[in-house]
Protein backbone atom coordinates (compact mmCIF):
# COMPACT_ATOMS: atom_id res chain seq x y z
CA UNK A 1 0.00 0.00 0.00
CA UNK A 2 1.34 3.22 -0.80
CA UNK A 3 2.59 5.23 2.16
CA UNK A 4 2.15 8.76 2.31
CA UNK A 5 -0.68 8.78 -0.38
CA UNK A 6 -4.28 10.38 -0.28
CA UNK A 7 -6.39 6.83 -1.18
CA UNK A 8 -9.93 5.71 -1.69
CA UNK A 9 -10.53 3.28 0.25
CA UNK A 10 -13.17 0.99 1.56
CA UNK A 11 -13.65 0.45 5.39
CA UNK A 12 -13.62 -3.29 5.76
CA UNK A 13 -10.17 -2.42 2.92
CA UNK A 14 -8.93 -0.14 5.81
CA UNK A 15 -9.30 -2.43 8.46
CA UNK A 16 -7.26 -4.80 6.63
CA UNK A 17 -4.72 -2.83 5.50
CA UNK A 18 -4.12 -1.37 8.78
CA UNK A 19 -3.84 -5.33 10.39
CA UNK A 20 -1.39 -5.97 8.03
CA UNK A 21 1.03 -2.91 9.67
CA UNK A 22 0.26 -3.89 12.59
CA UNK A 23 1.82 -6.85 12.48
CA UNK A 24 -1.15 -9.83 11.40
CA UNK A 25 0.17 -12.80 10.28
CA UNK A 26 -2.76 -15.07 10.68
CA UNK A 27 -6.23 -14.77 9.47
CA UNK A 28 -9.36 -17.41 9.69
CA UNK A 29 -12.41 -16.73 9.25
CA UNK A 30 -16.27 -17.85 7.18
CA UNK A 31 -17.58 -15.46 4.82
CA UNK A 32 -20.41 -13.41 6.57
CA UNK A 33 -22.11 -10.19 5.05
CA UNK A 34 -21.11 -7.45 5.84
CA UNK A 35 -17.93 -8.77 6.77
CA UNK A 36 -16.82 -10.98 3.76
CA UNK A 37 -14.92 -7.98 2.07
CA UNK A 38 -12.30 -8.55 5.36
CA UNK A 39 -11.54 -12.42 4.47
CA UNK A 40 -11.54 -11.83 0.72
CA UNK A 41 -8.70 -9.02 1.17
CA UNK A 42 -6.80 -11.02 3.55
CA UNK A 43 -7.03 -13.99 1.85
CA UNK A 44 -5.49 -11.91 -1.53
CA UNK A 45 -2.78 -10.14 0.85
CA UNK A 46 -1.65 -12.24 3.49
CA UNK A 47 0.46 -14.88 1.15
CA UNK A 48 2.05 -12.08 -0.29
CA UNK A 49 3.47 -11.19 2.92
CA UNK A 50 3.79 -14.40 4.15
CA UNK A 51 1.46 -14.60 6.51
CA UNK A 52 -1.50 -17.33 6.37
CA UNK A 53 -5.01 -17.41 5.36
CA UNK A 54 -7.74 -20.18 6.03
CA UNK A 55 -11.38 -20.06 5.12
CA UNK A 56 -12.31 -22.48 8.21
CA UNK A 57 -15.27 -24.80 8.22
CA UNK A 58 -17.31 -22.32 10.94
CA UNK A 59 -16.85 -19.67 12.84
CA UNK A 60 -16.43 -21.84 15.89
CA UNK A 61 -13.36 -23.37 13.98
CA UNK A 62 -12.08 -19.85 13.32
CA UNK A 63 -11.60 -18.31 16.66
CA UNK A 64 -10.22 -21.42 17.74
CA UNK A 65 -7.46 -21.34 14.84
CA UNK A 66 -7.07 -18.03 15.78
CA UNK A 67 -6.16 -18.91 19.39
CA UNK A 68 -3.78 -21.44 18.30
CA UNK A 69 -2.24 -19.13 15.89
CA UNK A 70 -2.00 -16.51 18.32
CA UNK A 71 -0.27 -18.91 20.97
CA UNK A 72 2.17 -19.76 18.19
CA UNK A 73 3.44 -16.56 18.64
CA UNK A 74 1.54 -15.08 15.34
CA UNK A 75 -0.22 -11.96 15.21
CA UNK A 76 -4.07 -12.89 14.56
CA UNK A 77 -7.32 -11.68 13.67
CA UNK A 78 -10.81 -13.20 12.38
CA UNK A 79 -14.11 -10.88 11.12
CA UNK A 80 -17.66 -11.56 11.13
CA UNK A 81 -21.04 -10.51 11.85
CA UNK A 82 -23.77 -10.97 14.46
CA UNK A 83 -24.87 -14.96 13.70
CA UNK A 84 -21.25 -15.37 13.38
CA UNK A 85 -20.07 -13.43 16.69
CA UNK A 86 -22.80 -15.64 18.63
CA UNK A 87 -21.05 -18.85 17.86
CA UNK A 88 -17.52 -16.98 18.83
CA UNK A 89 -18.71 -16.59 21.58
CA UNK A 90 -17.15 -19.65 23.94
CA UNK A 91 -13.96 -19.35 21.82
CA UNK A 92 -13.50 -15.90 23.27
CA UNK A 93 -14.56 -16.66 27.07
CA UNK A 94 -11.25 -19.17 26.30
CA UNK A 95 -8.66 -16.65 24.59
CA UNK A 96 -9.66 -14.74 27.78
CA UNK A 97 -9.24 -16.84 30.48
CA UNK A 98 -5.95 -18.56 28.88
CA UNK A 99 -5.12 -14.55 27.82
CA UNK A 100 -4.43 -15.02 24.24
CA UNK A 101 -4.00 -11.70 22.32
CA UNK A 102 -6.27 -11.54 18.75
CA UNK A 103 -8.56 -9.02 17.58
CA UNK A 104 -12.19 -10.10 15.70
CA UNK A 105 -13.84 -7.74 13.66
CA UNK A 106 -17.51 -7.75 14.37
CA UNK A 107 -19.19 -5.82 11.39
CA UNK A 108 -23.04 -6.07 12.74
CA UNK A 109 -25.76 -6.22 10.55
CA UNK A 110 -29.67 -6.22 11.68
CA UNK A 111 -30.84 -8.94 14.10
CA UNK A 112 -31.46 -10.96 16.17
CA UNK A 113 -30.73 -14.40 14.19
CA UNK A 114 -30.01 -14.42 10.36
CA UNK A 115 -32.11 -10.67 10.60
CA UNK A 116 -31.15 -8.24 8.13
CA UNK A 117 -27.71 -9.57 6.08
CA UNK A 118 -27.14 -6.15 4.43
CA UNK A 119 -28.78 -3.69 6.45
CA UNK A 120 -26.83 -1.82 9.38
CA UNK A 121 -27.42 -2.19 13.06
CA UNK A 122 -25.59 -1.62 16.41
CA UNK A 123 -27.40 -4.40 18.10
CA UNK A 124 -24.31 -6.08 19.55
CA UNK A 125 -22.91 -3.69 21.87
CA UNK A 126 -24.08 -5.54 25.14
CA UNK A 127 -23.27 -8.96 23.27
CA UNK A 128 -19.82 -7.44 23.01
CA UNK A 129 -19.74 -6.76 26.77
CA UNK A 130 -21.41 -10.04 28.10
CA UNK A 131 -21.33 -12.64 25.09
CA UNK A 132 -19.17 -14.80 26.40
CA UNK A 133 -20.50 -16.48 30.20
CA UNK A 134 -18.75 -15.59 33.58
CA UNK A 135 -17.27 -13.06 35.35
CA UNK A 136 -14.68 -10.84 32.77
CA UNK A 137 -13.79 -7.64 31.48
CA UNK A 138 -13.35 -6.88 27.76
CA UNK A 139 -11.75 -4.10 25.94
CA UNK A 140 -14.53 -2.88 22.66
CA UNK A 141 -13.74 -0.49 19.94
CA UNK A 142 -15.76 1.46 17.80
CA UNK A 143 -14.85 3.65 15.08
CA UNK A 144 -17.21 5.92 12.72
CA UNK A 145 -14.75 6.46 9.89
CA UNK A 146 -12.73 4.97 7.46
CA UNK A 147 -9.67 6.60 8.42
CA UNK A 148 -10.74 5.95 12.10
CA UNK A 149 -11.46 2.35 11.00
CA UNK A 150 -7.60 2.17 10.03
CA UNK A 151 -6.03 3.72 13.03
CA UNK A 152 -8.56 1.59 15.36
CA UNK A 153 -7.50 -1.46 14.00
CA UNK A 154 -3.86 -0.80 14.68
CA UNK A 155 -4.73 0.20 17.99
CA UNK A 156 -7.30 -2.77 18.88
CA UNK A 157 -4.34 -5.37 17.96
CA UNK A 158 -1.45 -2.88 20.25
CA UNK A 159 -4.20 -3.50 23.08
CA UNK A 160 -4.56 -7.39 22.69
CA UNK A 161 -0.60 -7.58 22.45
CA UNK A 162 -0.21 -5.39 25.63
CA UNK A 163 -3.05 -6.68 27.58
CA UNK A 164 -2.59 -10.02 26.64
CA UNK A 165 -6.82 -10.66 25.92
CA UNK A 166 -9.13 -10.52 23.05
CA UNK A 167 -9.98 -7.02 21.61
CA UNK A 168 -13.90 -6.49 19.79
CA UNK A 169 -13.54 -4.18 16.86
CA UNK A 170 -17.06 -3.20 16.08
CA UNK A 171 -18.28 -1.60 12.89
CA UNK A 172 -22.02 -1.35 11.03
CA UNK A 173 -22.55 -2.16 7.80
CA UNK A 174 -22.40 1.37 6.70
CA UNK A 175 -18.70 2.01 7.54
CA UNK A 176 -17.50 -1.28 6.39
CA UNK A 177 -18.77 -0.55 3.18
CA UNK A 178 -18.52 3.36 3.09
CA UNK A 179 -15.48 4.65 0.65
CA UNK A 180 -13.66 7.89 2.29
CA UNK A 181 -10.38 9.42 1.24
CA UNK A 182 -7.65 8.51 4.12
CA UNK A 183 -3.97 9.79 3.68
CA UNK A 184 -2.28 6.31 4.21
CA UNK A 185 0.69 7.21 6.91
CA UNK A 186 4.08 6.38 7.15
CA UNK A 187 4.94 3.29 8.71
CA UNK A 188 7.62 4.65 10.35
CA UNK A 189 4.96 7.23 11.86
CA UNK A 190 2.82 4.26 13.75
CA UNK A 191 3.70 2.86 17.01
CA UNK A 192 3.20 -0.99 16.90
CA UNK A 193 3.09 -3.29 20.25
CA UNK A 194 4.67 -6.49 20.50
CA UNK A 195 3.92 -9.04 23.36
CA UNK A 196 6.56 -9.36 25.90
CA UNK A 197 8.54 -12.51 25.55
CA UNK A 198 10.50 -14.28 28.52
CA UNK A 199 13.40 -12.39 29.69
CA UNK A 200 13.82 -16.55 31.97
CA UNK A 201 15.51 -19.42 30.62
CA UNK A 202 13.07 -22.56 29.44
CA UNK A 203 13.89 -23.93 33.17
CA UNK A 204 12.45 -20.83 35.12
CA UNK A 205 9.30 -20.12 33.51
CA UNK A 206 6.20 -20.11 34.79
CA UNK A 207 3.45 -19.04 31.86
CA UNK A 208 0.93 -16.81 34.00
CA UNK A 209 3.04 -15.32 36.96
CA UNK A 210 3.07 -11.88 36.77
CA UNK A 211 6.62 -10.33 36.86
CA UNK A 212 7.32 -7.06 38.81
CA UNK A 213 6.92 -4.18 36.94
CA UNK A 214 4.49 -6.01 33.82
CA UNK A 215 0.78 -5.61 33.61
CA UNK A 216 0.61 -9.57 32.32
CA UNK A 217 2.73 -12.65 32.31
CA UNK A 218 5.56 -12.36 29.67
CA UNK A 219 4.40 -15.12 26.74
CA UNK A 220 6.77 -17.53 25.29
CA UNK A 221 5.47 -18.80 21.63
CA UNK A 222 4.77 -22.40 20.93
CA UNK A 223 7.83 -24.05 18.92
CA UNK A 224 10.60 -21.64 21.48
CA UNK A 225 11.70 -24.61 23.74
CA UNK A 226 9.27 -22.83 26.30
CA UNK A 227 7.20 -25.86 27.73
CA UNK A 228 3.54 -24.66 28.83
CA UNK A 229 0.01 -25.44 29.56
CA UNK A 230 -2.90 -23.70 28.58
CA UNK A 231 -6.41 -24.46 29.51
CA UNK A 232 -9.76 -22.48 29.50
CA UNK A 233 -9.84 -23.96 33.29
CA UNK A 234 -9.09 -22.31 36.63
CA UNK A 235 -5.04 -22.46 36.43
CA UNK A 236 -2.37 -21.85 38.63
CA UNK A 237 0.74 -19.70 37.82
CA UNK A 238 2.20 -23.08 35.61
CA UNK A 239 -1.07 -22.99 33.42
CA UNK A 240 -2.20 -26.23 35.52
CA UNK A 241 -5.56 -26.60 36.69
CA UNK A 242 -6.51 -25.62 39.96
CA UNK A 243 -9.36 -26.18 42.48
CA UNK A 244 -8.10 -23.88 44.93
CA UNK A 245 -10.52 -21.05 46.05
CA UNK A 246 -7.95 -18.33 46.50
CA UNK A 247 -6.36 -19.01 43.59
CA UNK A 248 -9.60 -18.78 41.47
CA UNK A 249 -10.49 -15.45 42.71
CA UNK A 250 -7.04 -14.18 42.46
CA UNK A 251 -7.00 -15.29 39.00
CA UNK A 252 -10.50 -13.84 38.31
CA UNK A 253 -9.77 -10.73 39.70
CA UNK A 254 -6.17 -10.43 37.95
CA UNK A 255 -7.96 -11.09 34.94
CA UNK A 256 -10.62 -8.17 35.26
CA UNK A 257 -7.86 -5.66 36.84
CA UNK A 258 -5.43 -5.34 33.83
CA UNK A 259 -8.41 -4.32 32.11
CA UNK A 260 -10.18 -2.11 34.93
CA UNK A 261 -7.57 -0.51 36.31
CA UNK A 262 -5.98 0.85 33.34
CA UNK A 263 -8.81 2.45 31.91
CA UNK A 264 -7.32 5.70 31.25
CA UNK A 265 -5.33 4.14 29.19
CA UNK A 266 -8.00 2.05 27.15
CA UNK A 267 -10.67 4.58 26.84
CA UNK A 268 -10.85 6.87 24.04
CA UNK A 269 -13.22 9.16 23.44
CA UNK A 270 -14.35 12.46 21.03
CA UNK A 271 -15.85 15.45 22.92
CA UNK A 272 -18.20 17.67 20.35
CA UNK A 273 -18.93 21.27 21.19
CA UNK A 274 -19.28 20.62 24.75
CA UNK A 275 -17.51 23.61 26.04
CA UNK A 276 -20.82 25.53 26.87
CA UNK A 277 -23.03 22.69 26.04
CA UNK A 278 -26.40 22.13 28.43
CA UNK A 279 -27.60 19.28 26.27
CA UNK A 280 -25.84 16.05 25.43
CA UNK A 281 -25.73 13.70 23.22
CA UNK A 282 -24.08 10.30 23.24
CA UNK A 283 -23.60 8.34 19.80
CA UNK A 284 -20.74 6.18 18.58
CA UNK A 285 -20.26 4.52 15.16
CA UNK A 286 -21.95 6.12 11.88
CA UNK A 287 -24.60 7.09 14.19
CA UNK A 288 -22.33 10.08 15.74
CA UNK A 289 -21.99 11.18 11.94
CA UNK A 290 -25.34 11.96 12.10
CA UNK A 291 -25.52 13.35 15.97
CA UNK A 292 -22.99 15.54 14.68
CA UNK A 293 -24.91 17.10 11.77
CA UNK A 294 -28.17 17.08 14.07
CA UNK A 295 -25.79 19.18 16.68
CA UNK A 296 -24.96 21.57 13.98
CA UNK A 297 -28.30 22.48 13.22
CA UNK A 298 -29.55 22.33 16.62
CA UNK A 299 -26.54 25.02 17.41
CA UNK A 300 -27.61 27.28 14.23
CA UNK A 301 -30.89 27.56 15.97
CA UNK A 302 -29.34 28.20 19.45
CA UNK A 303 -29.17 25.32 21.25
CA UNK A 304 -26.64 24.61 23.74
CA UNK A 305 -25.59 21.46 22.43
CA UNK A 306 -23.20 18.95 22.17
CA UNK A 307 -21.44 15.57 21.82
CA UNK A 308 -19.71 12.48 23.63
CA UNK A 309 -18.32 9.97 21.17
CA UNK A 310 -17.03 7.04 23.13
CA UNK A 311 -14.43 5.10 20.54
CA UNK A 312 -13.78 2.82 23.18
CA UNK A 313 -17.14 1.43 24.03
CA UNK A 314 -15.72 -1.05 26.74
CA UNK A 315 -14.67 0.00 28.92
CA UNK A 316 -17.04 2.76 29.42
CA UNK A 317 -15.52 5.79 30.25
CA UNK A 318 -16.98 6.23 33.35
CA UNK A 319 -14.96 9.19 34.63
CA UNK A 320 -15.66 11.36 32.16
CA UNK A 321 -19.08 10.71 31.49
CA UNK A 322 -19.74 11.65 35.24
CA UNK A 323 -18.21 14.74 34.98
CA UNK A 324 -19.98 16.16 31.77
CA UNK A 325 -23.52 14.84 33.98
CA UNK A 326 -23.35 16.96 36.62
CA UNK A 327 -23.04 19.95 34.17
CA UNK A 328 -25.51 19.38 31.90
CA UNK A 329 -29.72 19.21 32.00
CA UNK A 330 -30.24 16.05 29.58
CA UNK A 331 -28.23 13.27 27.73
CA UNK A 332 -29.59 12.04 24.71
CA UNK A 333 -28.25 7.93 23.40
CA UNK A 334 -28.80 7.83 20.08
CA UNK A 335 -27.93 4.47 18.45
CA UNK A 336 -29.02 1.78 15.83
CA UNK A 337 -30.78 -0.65 18.65
CA UNK A 338 -33.92 -0.47 21.12
CA UNK A 339 -30.86 1.39 23.81
CA UNK A 340 -28.89 -0.81 24.82
CA UNK A 341 -25.79 2.00 25.91
CA UNK A 342 -28.41 3.56 27.28
CA UNK A 343 -28.55 1.40 30.13
CA UNK A 344 -25.42 1.78 30.95
CA UNK A 345 -24.96 5.80 30.26
CA UNK A 346 -28.26 5.83 32.43
CA UNK A 347 -26.18 3.51 35.00
CA UNK A 348 -23.52 6.30 35.04
CA UNK A 349 -25.07 9.48 34.52
CA UNK A 350 -28.44 8.90 35.72
CA UNK A 351 -28.04 9.82 39.35
CA UNK A 352 -27.21 13.13 37.79
CA UNK A 353 -29.18 14.24 35.64
CA UNK A 354 -31.89 13.18 33.43
CA UNK A 355 -30.80 10.25 30.54
CA UNK A 356 -33.04 9.52 27.32
CA UNK A 357 -32.90 7.21 23.99
CA UNK A 358 -33.68 7.73 20.15
CA UNK A 359 -32.82 4.42 18.14
CA UNK A 360 -34.27 2.39 15.22
CA UNK A 361 -33.81 -1.01 14.52
CA UNK A 362 -35.61 -1.53 10.80
CA UNK A 363 -32.23 -1.61 9.16
CA UNK A 364 -32.28 2.11 8.10
CA UNK A 365 -29.48 4.70 9.78
CA UNK A 366 -30.66 7.55 12.53
CA UNK A 367 -30.61 10.37 10.25
CA UNK A 368 -29.72 14.52 11.55
CA UNK A 369 -33.17 15.12 10.69
CA UNK A 370 -35.05 12.72 13.06
CA UNK A 371 -32.49 13.59 16.06
CA UNK A 372 -33.32 17.12 15.10
CA UNK A 373 -36.83 16.92 15.25
CA UNK A 374 -36.73 14.53 18.62
CA UNK A 375 -34.71 17.24 20.39
CA UNK A 376 -37.75 20.03 19.30
CA UNK A 377 -40.15 18.06 20.42
CA UNK A 378 -38.01 17.66 23.94
CA UNK A 379 -38.45 14.08 23.87
CA UNK A 380 -34.44 13.80 25.24
CA UNK A 381 -35.90 11.54 28.54
CA UNK A 382 -38.26 9.49 26.37
CA UNK A 383 -38.20 6.14 24.72
CA UNK A 384 -38.75 6.58 21.18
Amino acid sequence: MPEGRIKLMQGNEACVEAAIIAGMEFFAGYPITPSTEIAELSAAKLPRIGGKFIQMEDEIGSISAVIGASLAGKKSMTATSGPGFSLKQEGIGYAIMAEVPCVIVNVQRGGPSTGMPTSPAQGDIMQARWGTHGDHSIIALYPSTVREIFDTTIRAFNLAEKYRTPVILLMDEVIGHMREKILVPNKNDIKIYNRKKPTSGPKDYRPYQVKEGDIVPQMASFGEGYRFHVTGLVHNEMGFPSNDNKVAQNLINRLINKIENNIEDIVEYEEYRLEDAEEIIVAYGVTARSAKSAIDILRDEGLKIGLFRPITIWPVAQRQLEEIAKKVNSILVVEMNMGQYALEIDRIAGKYTRVGKYGRVDGELVTPEEIVSFVREGKDCQAN
